[in-house]
């Protein structure tokens, strides 16, 4: 991820709303891809305060209404009269209700893993977009908390009372509660998972998007010869099997994670996540100065799983140095490296539109 500079000269982050130094409002500028401070106008507009750009500009509604987003959109498209969100936002099916306390600092937290997630398929130039864009499946997102009883009474709680994070014809739903750290530490544990984090989930089921866009009716033989025959067992078995019978002994020798054990479709669902995790890692590397400049959107898969595995020493030894948990958990085994290669390589005919129509998107 690149760092940004506000027009005080301060440094900027993709997260950020305010520059520290000067005060300055600060959003992401559509006309020159940069977080950028805000200067606004007599009249209430704002305009880009990158000396080469100056564009105007409108704040989206969730930044400068419900404060969870940073980004804007040219003011030539702005109408009073319409709530219009930016470019990210406009995929929110369903948002959090906000009368519940706590509810807007959770959904802050989703939606900033949501923007780093789509900051990154846009880096790749993966497709993604609504009906309207002319791709099939939409994509959606949907954010929801468990329905819990009023009242103190014993109850429990039913299937269709619980929120289940997952993916479902394009529609990513995300459970509130995996923005609590409490709650996604218990259950961390509780899975006996490296990581769980909210980028993480993001990562994770945006990867069954793209099974269903870029793999589904067009080359299942060649993933079914990687990842195994998706429909044997059925996914129903497979899950209950997992669930019975845990993981294979040697599962470490062909598979990314646990999970990954499961079934072909969660196979292929945390390995598209490790490489969008690669990805975003060598990005940040990069424009950061500690890594070895390579540009994860460019560059051959070897080299980057080489820089990435480089990078990973060094890291992991200053997390436990700090008695954190390895940035870098996993292992790059020779299957697991194949199966990142096939990734790398349905990314690049996405791009190129050699597997689907594309969106025309913001470049970065």
């Amino acid at each position: 991820m690149e760092t940004f500079t506000c027009h005080c000269g301060n440094t900027l982050f993709f997260e950020n709303t305010q520059c520290v130094s000067c005060n300055s409002e600060v959003g992401w500028c559509p006309a020159c891809h940069r977080i950028s401070g805000l200067l606004v106008s007599p009249d209430g507009i704002y305009h880009c305060g990158y000396t080469a750009c100056q564009a105007l500009l409108v704040k989206c509604h969730n930044y400068a209404v419900e404060q969870v987003c940073n980004r804007c959109f040219p003011a030539g498209n702005h109408n009073q009269s319409v709530t219009q969100l930016c470019d990210y936002c406009r995929y929110n099916d369903t948002i959090p209700d906000l009368s519940v306390e706590g509810n807007r600092e959770r959904w802050y937290r989703l939606e900033t893993g949501k923007r780093r997630l789509l900051f990154t398929l846009d880096l790749l130039g993966l497709p993604y977009g609504k009906a309207g864009d002319g791709i099939q499946p939409a994509l959606s997102f949907d954010f929801k908390a468990d329905v819990h009883p009023s009242g103190n009474q014993w109850h429990t709680m039913g299937d269709h009372e619980q929120v289940f994070t997952g993916h479902h014809n394009g529609k990513i739903t995300i459970n509130l509660r995996e923005a609590e750290d409490v709650e996604r530490e218990k259950l961390r544990v509780s899975f006996g998972e490296a990581h769980r984090t909210i980028i993480g989930h993001f990562r994770h089921e945006i990867a069954h998007y793209y099974w269903e866009m870029l793999i589904q009716d067009k080359q299942e033989e060649e993933f079914n010869r990687i990842f195994g025959d998706y429909q044997q067992p059925t996914y129903a078995q497979a899950l209950e099997r997992h669930y019975r019978e845990g993981p294979p002994s040697n599962w470490q020798a062909r598979f990314i994670s646990v999970y990954a054990t499961m079934h072909p479709w969660e196979d292929f669902a945390e390995t598209f996540a490790k490489y969008l995790a690669i990805v975003s890692v060598l990005d940040t590397a990069r424009y950061t100065g500690i890594g070895e400049g390579i540009d994860p959107a460019k560059d051959d898969i070897a080299i980057m799983i080489r820089s990435y595995q480089r990078l990973g020493l060094g890291l992991n030894e200053m997390n436990r140095a700090m008695g954190l948990l390895d940035l870098m958990p996993e292992v790059l085994v020779p299957p697991v490296i194949e199966k990142l290669q096939y990734i790398h390589q349905i990314i690049l005919e996405a791009r190129s539109g050699g597997s689907t129509r594309s969106v025309t998107r913001l470049p970065t």
